[in-house]
């Protein structure tokens, strides 16, 4: 009985009709062919993400909504960073996938914070993302009284362009609830941000005489895309999966299961939901600290409603 529901288990995991990493790989008779799904997988295939269940508002006993940085520096989180060189064109990082669905119209539901009551527009985030300001030389000549070159081949100005390299994390927005219904704690993904120093500061900083490092510059949101309208898009890329090649996994699996290591920020409050910086100052080890206990606080509450 166990060897047959190890089979059915692996027949259900590991079917060919679930993901197609390198679908028609070995059948290939020219490289063009790869990737390309037959008659069969097409009628078998399914690109819909798992939709969420409806929860009631009188199903929610209790909740909490946390804010949470992923770090790409972190190799857990490295799936989401790379591949920054175009090896493979069936195979991008998170931030080619958000900003190519935003600008096709895939993605609508774009914001310029996590609390989604304004919407930030493509041309908006292209003027993060790229920037040409006057450098050294055309400053100087701008203080003596020369006129700029403002051609585009002017030696006096440079460009700045932010890509996929410059985003250094994501900022995601969440909400822990009890459902009593069903007698769980469970999770739900509202919102993601990418964070990158925006080309205009980068701009500024090569322009001082003392520029400073640019890990000491300030990363900020470039847009916050309300999570539910990005899952489809989400669901048609793939992340390689390092333990089995022919098993690569969405983007809005490796998000809605919480595949990677976060550091909650900042939790919902009364005091404009402040972050930890906020009340705990230049102290990197207590807000740490702060950011586990608030986890914990999270993870006790199911444990503490069954203890009680």
């Amino acid at each position: 009985m166990r060897k047959l529901s190890f089979i059915l288990i692996f027949l259900i995991i590991g079917s060919p009709t679930v993901f197609y990493g390198q679908s028609n790989l070995l059948n290939a008779v020219i490289p063009q062919e790869i990737g390309k799904l037959n008659e069969q997988q097409l009628l078998t295939s399914d690109n819909e993400p798992l939709a969420y269940g409806y929860v009631d508002d009188r199903d929610v006993m209790w909740s909490k909504t946390v804010w949470e940085k992923i770090d790409l520096d972190e190799r857990i989180n490295f799936p989401f960073y790379y591949p920054v060189a175009n090896v493979d064109p069936t195979r991008k990082p998170l931030f080619d996938v958000l900003w190519e669905n935003i600008l096709n119209g895939n993605i609508t539901e774009v914001y310029e914070d996590g609390y989604f009551t304004t919407k930030r527009s493509p041309d908006v985030i292209k003027g993060y993302l790229k920037s040409r300001e006057l450098n050294k030389l055309g400053r100087k000549n701008f203080n003596a009284g020369v006129p700029n070159d403002e051609s585009p081949e002017s030696q006096e100005y440079s460009t700045y362009e932010i890509g996929k390299e410059e985003i250094d994390s994501y900022l995601i927005k969440g909400t822990w609830y009890f459902d009593k219904r069903l007698g769980e704690l469970k999770y739900r993904l509202l919102g993601i941000a990418p964070t990158a120093v925006v080309a205009s500061t980068r701009a500024n900083n090569d322009a001082q005489d003392f520029p400073k490092d640019i890990k000491d510059l300030d990363a900020v949101p470039l847009f916050w895309v309300w999570f539910p309208n990005a899952r489809l898009a989400l669901n048609g890329s793939e992340i390689f999966n390092s333990r089995n090649a022919s098993q690569p996994i969405t983007f809005d699996l490796m998000l809605n299961t919480r595949r990677f290591n976060s550091v909650i920020y900042k939790e919902e409050n009364p005091y404009n939901d402040r972050e930890i910086k906020d009340y705990i100052y230049e102290d990197a080890l207590r807000q740490l600290l702060e950011s586990e206990r608030i986890k914990n606080v999270i993870r006790d509450y199911e444990q503490d409603m069954w203890n009680n």
